[in-house]
This record gives C-alpha cells, sequence and structure tokens, in this order.
C-alpha cells in the first residue's frame, strides 16, 4: 500500500498541493529579491528548480512520476525554504520550531535515499553479472546517506565559516555540533523508511530505469 492510499488523498488533491508550494515559491522569490535577501532569493529559487523536476524526469528521460513522489519531492524543498524565512510570532522555524529541522532533514534524506535504492534495484534487475541481495541494499541505502549526510555539514560548515570571515550573512546555517549530529540521525530516519517501504513506492520508477538500461543494452 502507498502512503497516498494510507492519507486517503487523490491524485488531483495532491496535483493540487505541489502546485500551491510552486506558486509560494515564486512569490517568496519576488519578495527576496524586492527586500535584496540573498538567503531567501537563493532558497527559494534552488526550490522552485528542484519542483519542476519531477517534469522534466517524465518529459526527457521517460521516468514516470505520479502525483505522490511529485509532492514528495516538492514538500521536502518547500519546507527547507519556508524554514528559512521569518514568520512574525515565530521567527524562523529552522531556529525556533524545534522539530522543523528533524523534519525537512528526515525528507530530504529520503529523496537521497529513493535515488540510491532505485538506482541499485534497477541494475539489481537488469543485469546478470550483478547480485544485491536485500541486505545489501538495505545497508547501502544507510551508507549512501549517512555519506551524503556528512557532505552536506561539511558544505554548510563551510559556508557558515566563509560567511563569519566576510563579515556576510550565510545561506545555510549550522547550529553547532549537536545540531549536526541531530541532523544525521534524521537522516538515518529517512533512509530506513525508503529501505522498508522503498520497493512500494518506486516500483513504477525502478521498472522505468530497468527499461531505460535494456534499451542503452540493446543499442540503437
Amino acid at each position: 500500500m502507498r502512503i497516498r492510499d494510507i492519507l486517503h488523498i487523490t491524485d488531483r488533491r495532491q496535483r493540487q498541493a505541489a502546485r500551491g508550494m510552486q506558486a509560494f515559491l515564486v512569490l517568496m522569490l519576488l519578495a527576496g529579491l524586492l527586500l535584496r535577501s540573498a538567503g531567501v532569493v537563493v532558497n527559494a529559487l534552488i526550490g522552485l528548480v528542484v519542483t519542476f523536476l519531477p517534469g522534466i524526469l517524465e518529459r526527457d528521460a521517460g521516468i514516470p512520476m505520479d502525483a505522490g513522489l511529485t509532492l514528495w519531492i516538492s514538500a521536502a524543498v518547500f519546507l527547507h525554504a519556508v524554514g528559512t524565512l521569518t514568520i512574525p510570532g515565530i521567527g524562523k522555524p529552522y531556529a525556533n520550531v524545534w522539530w522543523w529541522d528533524h523534519l525537512t532533514h528526515a525528507l530530504s534524506a529520503s529523496l537521497v535515499a529513493a535515488v540510491g535504492y532505485a538506482t541499485t534495484r534497477a541494475v539489481d534487475i537488469h543485469s546478470d553479472s550483478v547480485s544485491f541481495p536485500p541486505r545489501f541494499h538495505f545497508v547501502f541505502i544507510l551508507l549512501f546517506v549517512l555519506a551524503f549526510g556528512v557532505f552536506w555539514e561539511v558544505i554548510e560548515f563551510g559556508i557558515g565559516l566563509a560567511a563569519s570571515h566576510t563579515g556576510t550573512k550565510g545561506v545555510l546555517t549550522q547550529y553547532g555540533l549537536e545540531d549536526s549530529m541531530l541532523d544525521l540521525v534524521f537522516d538515518t530516519v529517512g533512509a530506513i523508511l525508503v529501505a522498508i517501504f522503498g520497493s512500494r513506492q518506486l516500483g513504477e520508477v525502478i521498472d522505468a530505469l530497468t527499461a531505460r538500461l535494456e534499451e542503452r543494452r540493446a543499442g540503437p
């Protein structure tokens, strides 16, 4: 059973939610330009670009992106972008809402895990000379996500360090060692969820990737 079946959300509602997030990111981008806020502009622009990736992958690569996957991707970048805003009465969610950072890291990590899982599963199905046992998939996804998570924390640290030396405001903020460790914990949570439920949520994507690999092997 897929997540959308559990939540009883129709494809139409999911697409409407994704479009609403895109519209908000456009407004956020315009506001950032008017206020000359580099952080708001960069986060809104990157988030907006990512929300268009499902349509590009479906159109140009033939990878099916149903409403659930589109909403999944859009929600991850949308929540990250909103977390950098200063909201009246709340401030920045990343700094003042204790669970916000955990949620966004788990969501983002689940996307990274989904890419790793779908790719290795497609290669496993496609190639007769490669065989990945289920335990390997589970361990690989965890290691893949943790490696990406460590890389991301290094980027955050580097940006923060550069900002402090130049006297500018960093686009990304790191709140110390404890925050980094908690980020990696929730990265792991996202990876585990994909490792357990990935085959149900990503079946069509895996089939499409396998078909592309078969086409490449068959040649022109």
